[in-house]
């Protein structure tokens, strides 16, 4: 029986570790790639020769052999990261507190229309938003590539299903002491709401940082430009240089995966409340 149940533990963690290694693969031949010599890149399943021709062929301008403004972009990218992701942070906190602790007429029809949009791709709204933009004078600006992306309705379903777990009491007992809706957000609903903070946090980042049509619409100048969209222009439609191009992908990674090890343990926390 327990020579049973040690070959049946055996096997798991044997699956296990073969479905780890199909996850991770990818991302490892990636960064194989971007190091390894031109001549084996995307000819070997792992490539034996290593050189950092590819980064220094990205960082050296590329093909026109011109500087670039990487420092600028990679600032452009964390600062409108940065900002968009803590302006859909604060209105998926008021908006999430308001559908699940206040209560006001209409408060049903615009928790559905919520959901219903979140069925409609962000693309069909692209061109109003631009003229918008365009109207306002924010054209080439950091306002122009952060306010569009100042409300998330993930961030807001999300909210929304975690608020209406913690119990009224909290808050009842909060408005007996003379506290505002304002304070009862920040001093007890956010600190209650650490782990899944974090885990919308992380989310909302990545899919900010990796934003590149909107920025590539909203930028003119190479002041403006993103780190996204940068490496866009230097491989233009149709690329043609491998290595470079996992190496750029590498570079496009790193900040992410510095963000997820640091929040390890607080993103484990807040995926468990979600799955439940």
């Amino acid at each position: 029986m327990v020579g049973h149940k040690k070959k049946s533990l055996t096997i798991r963690y044997i699956i296990a570790f073969l479905l780890l290694l199909l996850m991770v693969f990818p991302y490892l031949y990636m960064v194989l790639n971007s190091f390894a010599d031109w001549s084996q890149v995307d000819r070997k399943l792992i490539p034996t020769s290593f050189t950092l021709h590819s980064y220094e062929w990205l960082l050296g301008g590329g093909q026109s052999a011109e500087p670039r403004p990487w420092i600028r972009a990679f600032c452009n990218s964390l600062i409108v990261s940065s900002g968009s992701t803590i302006l859909m942070m604060v209105t998926g906190v008021v908006v999430a507190y308001a559908l699940a602790k206040l209560q006001f007429r209409g408060r049903n029809f615009l928790n559905n229309a919520i959901l219903f949009q979140m069925f409609f791709p962000a693309i069909i709204l692209l061109v109003p938003t631009f003229l918008i933009i365009q109207r306002l004078g924010m054209y080439d600006s950091y306002w122009g590539m952060i306010l569009p992306k100042a409300l998330s309705l993930w961030a807001v379903f999300m909210y929304t299903n975690f608020f209406r777990a913690i119990p009224d009491t909290f808050i009842e007992a909060a408005k007996l002491d003379g506290a505002s809706d304002w304070q009862i957000i920040f001093r007890i609903i956010l600190p209650m709401s650490k782990s899944i903070t974090i885990v919308v946090f992380l989310f909302l980042f990545m899919e900010r940082w990796t934003e590149l049509l909107w920025d590539m619409i909203v930028v003119k100048s190479d002041n403006m430009l993103t780190l996204n969209v940068l490496l866009s222009q230097m491989f233009g439609p149709y690329g043609g240089y491998p290595g470079p191009m996992y190496a750029a992908s590498v570079i496009l990674t790193v900040p992410i995966i510095i963000l997820f090890l640091f929040f390890a343990k607080q993103f484990k926390e807040g995926m468990q409340f979600t799955l439940k």
